[in-house]
């Protein structure tokens, strides 16, 4: 510690700052990457008072005008009308081009603060704040900015870079203990797509990741950031299909998220859900053997995530959610699976008795 990560995107390069206590340097973290006399801080209720007031108080501090808007806690918050209420006032305070908007939060603020910064004045430069472990380790590297509709997630939305990303580890001593565990479900997705070296260091580490050693998550978080960024750098808009690699276990996560009303499990926890799904389809398939997908169960039931689909969520909803996956082309459903621990795959025209017998547990064995 501290460690800088950088994504070479070109013109819309960017660094990853990682440390503990760097939030109250936000000034001079923005000031480095633009000269900047306006900030606006995006964030929710929770976050407010916790953090985002004292990033407030910092820039203003630093002679920075400074303005604050809050927005309510959840998943829900990723929707139409609250972009639009967040685009009218950006409006009455004045915001011009030369406006930066700050997103302290956890995904479901960088998403839609990175959306509204993306749309208003045809594009505002911005700056991450990640506060929870999910959007630390995922959500906030990478320039996906989006928000919901009732039929799908993050079906709205662009690809706008942010102008840096400032990781403080002291925020997750605030963060609730079923946010940290939805977090824990990123860092094991990749391992499993990308690094079977780092999927056996999480194996080997579980203890401390359950009791947030700080050596632990500096180390898995700093990895998590350098995998994704490694990606990222290789296929930005997910043009040559690399990028879709992180998207493992989604095609059922979002699907879950969606029929479940946005409210039900939280991102990291369907993700979970996702991955084994996901896995268990890959090895009726022929692709993987039983033991990658017991090794996934077993690290996640340890970390204390769900790892099935409820009983009372109909597969057949499920599966007619997933139509709207961004990955679909023309109908047809298409896949991110593994081939063995470190490495996956896009697979396509797979059959819905197969996809639905992943659901669920007995049928897959």
């Amino acid at each position: 510690m501290p460690s800088s990560i950088h994504v070479a995107l070109a013109d819309r390069s960017y660094d990853i700052q990682i440390d503990r206590g760097n939030l109250a340097r936000i000034a001079d973290f923005l000031q480095q990457r633009r000269k900047c006399a306006h900030a606006v801080v995006i964030t929710d209720e929770n976050v407010a008072p916790l953090h985002a007031k004292s990033a407030a108080a910092a820039l203003s501090t630093a002679g920075i005008r400074t303005d604050m808007l809050t927005v309510a806690a959840g998943e829900a918050s990723k929707s139409v009308a609250q972009a639009e209420h967040l685009w009218n006032e950006l409006a009455r305070l004045k915001t011009d081009r030369k406006t930066m908007v700050i997103a302290v939060g956890g995904g479901v603020v960088g998403d839609l603060a990175g959306f509204v910064a993306a749309s208003y004045a045809r594009g505002l430069s911005f700056i991450q704040i990640p506060t929870t472990l999910l959007a630390q380790v995922d959500s906030s590297v990478g320039g996906k900015v989006g928000i919901n509709l009732p039929a799908a997630k993050n079906i709205v939305g662009a690809f706008w870079q942010p102008a840096g990303v400032l990781i403080d580890l002291d925020c997750l001593a605030t963060l609730p203990e079923r946010e940290y565990r939805a977090g824990l479900a990123e860092v094991v997705k990749y391992g499993v797509i990308l690094d079977a070296d780092f999927f056996a260091y999480l194996e080997q580490h579980i203890q401390q990741l359950n009791s947030r050693t700080p050596e632990v998550l500096e180390h898995v978080v700093a990895r998590s950031c350098q995998l994704k960024a490694d990606v990222v750098q290789r296929d930005e808009r997910e043009e040559t299909g690399a990028r879709a690699v992180l998207n493992y276990g989604h095609t059922f996560c979002h699907a879950i998220e969606t029929v479940t009303g946005y409210n039900r499990f939280l991102h990291g926890e369907a993700v979970a859900i996702g991955m084994v799904c996901a896995s268990r389809l890959a090895h009726s398939l022929g692709r993987i053997d039983a033991a990658v997908t017991k090794r996934q169960q077993m690290l996640l039931d340890r970390l204390r995530l769900p790892t099935s689909v409820p009983d009372d969520v109909d597969p057949h909803l499920l599966l007619s959610a997933m139509q709207h996956d961004k990955k679909a082309e023309q109908g047809r459903l298409r896949f991110v699976l593994p081939r063995q621990l470190g490495a996956v795959e896009m697979v396509a025209g797979v059959e819905r008795d197969v996809i639905l017998k992943a659901m669920r547990p007995a049928a897959a064995s």
